[in-house]
């Protein structure tokens, strides 16, 4: 079983993964599409780039191809689609941490970089990265709504703790 601590970072980025989403969700279509000067170019571009990272190593930790070519999602993705997927594979990741032994964590995993080179993380350090992931580019698109004079709730692990692990 995965450690208090791992399965409280699963449920926090499940649930502030869902905050952001939920906050780009309120936008008309269009101002989730439309370029931007912000990383990755557009609202929807940033949240799927977090989407393609986190199923990339999903497939890692499964040792099966991803079948991606690039760290982004297909052009075609709507909201609604990349939504339900990421709820889906933060659903997943909660999953595999509350069953995973710690023996299974410090398994080395050998892996393709899609721009080239081998890679090798233990599990554990795989299931870090990719919560640390989505913290680091979920500050982007916070950047990026406030920029736009859009409210954005706070998404701190501090928040989360206070209002949601403690219930």
């Amino acid at each position: 079983m995965g450690t208090r601590n791992e399965i409280m970072l699963a449920r926090y980025t499940q649930w502030a993964n869902s905050v952001m989403h939920g906050v780009v969700a309120q936008l008309p279509e269009e101002a989730v599409v439309k370029p931007r000067d912000m990383t990755f170019g557009t609202l929807l571009r940033a949240l799927g780039h977090g989407y393609a990272v986190g199923a990339i190593f999903k497939a890692h930790l499964e040792q099966r191809d991803h079948g991606f070519t690039t760290r982004h999602i297909p052009d075609t993705t709507t909201l609604d689609e990349l939504r339900a997927r990421q709820r889906d594979l933060d659903a997943w990741y909660l999953a595999w941490i509350e069953r995973v032994s710690e023996a299974e964590t410090n398994e080395r995993v050998r892996f393709p970089f899609i721009d080239g080179g081998e890679g090798e993380m233990t599990r554990g350090e795989i299931f870090l990265h990719v919560i640390n992931h989505y913290t680091f580019h979920r500050g982007f698109i916070v950047e990026a709504l406030r920029g736009l004079g859009i409210s954005v709730p706070a998404t701190d692990i501090t928040v989360y703790i206070r209002d949601c692990a403690r219930k």
